[in-house]
């Protein structure tokens, strides 16, 4: 992903007001250049500033697409269970997939519709499919014969596919 700067992240947020979108706190270490833009597909983080608010910034041809989603409330996982990302197919055990949901763009969202994707929980897609970040817990083990960038483009199409639906409304 190509670096974007805070004025670019916070216009990109099709989702939320423009009030909404100047109090997001940007993800730790922005400020100090701690983003690993080389990495990334995408940026996703949890907003500090508000527990159960997540954001995504998707590159697109007509610029950056920003969404606040809201965070499931952190729950204790008492039973062993895998679950995939519906983005980049990461299978994760125990807490490793959320469910995010995000209010759809314009008057539907100001309606209270929503609709939501189960991600991986700390939003690292981009990491996982690079083999810089590993499952905390991975009970299932799929092995894949397609390449890197063929596994890169199959998460952004996927994703793509998510952002459609909310800014569709």
């Amino acid at each position: 992903m190509e670096p974007i700067d805070e004025r670019e992240i916070r216009a990109s947020f099709v989702n939320c007001s423009k009030g909404e979108a100047g109090r997001v706190r940007l993800p730790p270490g922005f400020a100090e250049g701690g983003v690993p833009w080389a990495d990334l597909d995408f940026l996703g983080w949890a907003d500090p500033g508000a527990e159960l608010r997540a954001l995504l910034v998707v590159p697109g041809e007509n610029g950056p697409t920003g969404l606040v989603l809201r965070r499931p409330e952190t729950r204790k996982v008492t039973a062993m269970r895998s679950s995939m990302c519906q983005v980049c197919l990461t299978d994760h055990g125990g807490s490793g997939v959320s469910l995010f949901v995000a209010p759809l763009a314009g008057a539907a969202g100001r309606q209270g519709n929503t609709v939501g994707e189960y991600l991986c929980t700390d939003l690292a897609c981009s990491l996982y499919l690079r083999g810089k970040r590993q499952p905390k817990t991975r009970l299932v083990r799929r092995e894949e014969t397609l390449t890197l960038e063929e596994r890169i483009g199959r998460t952004m199409t996927n994703l793509n596919a998510f952002v459609n639906r909310v800014v569709a409304g």
